[in-house]
């Protein structure tokens, strides 16, 4: 298989290079975090660095069971740092080293060490990372494939629609791209997900029903686009014979492999405490928890609107216009951009309905209309309407002014 470079998150490595920050590379399991450690240190190698300046341990790996200790581990790697010159050290699943912090903030303290460590999402939520760390440090959070990686990883192709159904068929996970058949990956993302739910949260968060956690996982992959509130799914699971109180909720979905995003004020410029829509990491995923109900064209476009919102650095959040609402608000920056989501707007009262929040919006910042329909961009009065597949590959690149095709 061709390996994809995953060039987004190389250049933030490259950009942090020497600089005294602890480089924490977070993600759910399998979204390639080890491959980009892997790139980078060939980057490394490529620009003069020697193989004694490179350490890399994967924790996972029984060879460096001893070494999860974290005596032992300090012993190892001390006699190995250099002290006239840096030494890259990459620590792979650190959540198995015992008192893993102390050692990290201690060799953060050495002027020739620079520090890469990764840990799953279970392990290195960013509400903890703060706490763990206490030297300066940088997160970078990685997805799994974007649409146009996955592209990338096929070798490239003439049939956006065709390779669009596949990666939502298929998965955004990496490995699945070495599978051959539908049974293959099922099984695949099986693993996935038993893994990340008795390994990772079960163990780490000592969640007592496995059962009542596989409830909440599928009822809020159903629920992907709708606005919801922990106490909306507690009251639906209860009504429905799953009694489940707020709080268990609340501490489920911390622990989840889905995004909450928040309500955003766009009159008052500001967030709302309630009622925010939850997506999910992997569409694949969704597919293998739900099965043939799973299919929902604009909803699953929703939540591949907002992954690849989340892989251009966005902060991105539900937008509320009086009644209307706006289905992304993308703050970068100073910059504001809106999105609507629609798999087609080809019916005059769907691009009517999609039309009318945006037309709401008195400001100068950009309004889009993604849509799956293979029409020419259309433009509403300063709205375009553009073909989502394109937009997801940057063949129409998006600023305030202008769209490029």
């Amino acid at each position: 298989m061709k390996r994809i470079e995953r060039t987004e998150y190389l250049n933030k490595l490259i950009a942090f290079k020497d600089k005294s920050l602890i480089k924490v590379i977070t993600g759910i399991r399998r979204c390639g975090k080890s491959t980009i450690m892997e790139i980078y240190r060939d980057w490394l190698k490529k620009q003069g660095v020697h193989d004694d300046q490179i350490i890399y341990l994967n924790f996972e790996d029984y060879d460096f069971y001893e070494l999860r200790n974290p005596h032992n581990l300090y012993a190892y790697i001390k006699p190995l740092v250099h002290q006239d010159k840096m030494t890259y050290i990459f620590f792979d699943e650190i959540q198995h080293v015992e008192d893993f912090p102390d050692i990290i903030n201690s060799l953060n303290l050495k002027p020739t060490v620079d520090l890469y460590i990764t840990g799953s999402n279970a392990y290195m939520l960013s509400s903890e990372i703060a706490t763990l760390l206490s030297g300066r440090y940088v997160e970078i959070a990685m997805l799994p494939l974007s649409f146009r990686e996955y592209v990338e990883g096929i070798g490239g192709t003439d049939n956006l629609p065709k390779a669009y159904t596949d990666y939502i068929t298929r998965s955004s996970f990496p490995y699945t791209l070495e599978l051959d058949t539908p049974a293959e990956i099922g099984d695949y993302l099986n693993g996935v997900y038993n893994t990340i739910v008795v390994k990772d949260i079960m163990s780490r968060k000592k969640l007592p029903d496995v059962m009542m956690l596989e409830s909440v996982i599928r009822f809020t992959a159903d629920n992907i686009g709708n606005i919801l509130s922990t106490k909306r799914i507690a009251d639906i699971m209860t009504a429905d014979g799953r009694k489940i109180d707020q709080k268990t909720v609340e501490r489920y979905l911390t622990a989840l492999f889905v995004y909450e995003t928040k309500r955003y004020n766009i009159k008052g410029k500001q967030l709302l405490k309630t009622l925010g829509k939850y997506y999910l990491v992997d569409i694949g995923l969704r597919r293998m928890l739900l099965g043939s109900r799973s299919f929902d064209a604009g909803r699953i476009l929703e939540n591949i609107v907002y992954l690849e919102l989340l892989h251009r650095q966005q902060k991105v959040y539900i937008g509320k216009m009086d009644n209307l609402e706006v289905d992304f608000v993308a703050i970068d920056e100073n910059d504001i951009t809106y999105y609507q989501v629609a798999a087609t707007v080809r019916d005059e009262a769907t691009l009517k309905r999609e039309l009318a929040s945006l037309q709401q919006i008195n400001d100068q910042y950009p309004k889009y209309i993604l849509t799956l329909d293979e029409d020419p961009t259309a433009d509403y009065n300063g709205i375009k309407r553009i073909n989502a597949l394109r937009w997801l590959m940057g063949e129409i690149e998006l600023n305030q002014k202008k769209v490029w095709k």
